[in-house]
């Protein structure tokens, strides 16, 4: 999954970025954190593993 298509669903999610790191970001619904690796292709599993705990139901949503 494309970077960018995983932001953009964290924000669907009523996510907002926090800061940059050195090799992740730092993301923020206001209470718990989930960092994001800054690669321009992120691992298919990592991507859904990122969305169910950020709340996603499956993780899977197109």
């Amino acid at each position: 999954m494309k970077r960018r298509e995983l932001e953009n669903r964290l924000r669907a999610q009523g996510w907002s970025l926090l800061r940059h790191g050195g090799s992740h970001d730092v993301w923020t619904d206001g209470e718990r954190l989930e960092y994001v690796p800054r690669h321009a292709e992120i691992n298919e599993i990592l991507a859904r593993k990122i969305l169910k705990k950020a709340g996603s139901k499956t993780g899977s949503e197109s």
